[in-house]
């Protein structure tokens, strides 16, 4: 039977996959890896049992390895800026519509 790990382990394997999802440079893929991390160990809270946390870090630390190496290849090859992109870093007055 494999060791669980713990709950330290659990939490850093989190923070490094919430990283490396906000790497990709397209907003699409970077706002669905980052939902869907916050999602995946959402689900798996509440678990005690020694077995299933065991079999999901295993799978999580795989999971990581694609999402890095997915990444890294959505940095190469990534497109133009989406417009929603744009709108946190600009401030009020330059949201205004400039025909008014």
């Amino acid at each position: 039977m494999a060791v669980p790990p713990t709950k330290e382990a659990l939490l850093r394997l989190y923070s490094s996959s919430l990283r490396a999802s906000r790497t990709f440079s397209s907003y699409n893929f970077r706002e669905y890896f980052v939902r869907r991390t916050k999602n995946t160990f959402h689900e798996i809270q509440n678990e005690s049992d020694p077995a299933k946390l065991s079999a999901f870090y295993n799978e999580q630390v795989k999971e990581l390895a694609v999402i890095k190496r997915s990444a890294i290849v959505n940095q190469l090859y990534g497109g133009w800026r989406l417009v929603v992109e744009g709108l946190k870093d600009k401030p009020e007055a330059q949201l205004e519509r400039s025909d008014s």
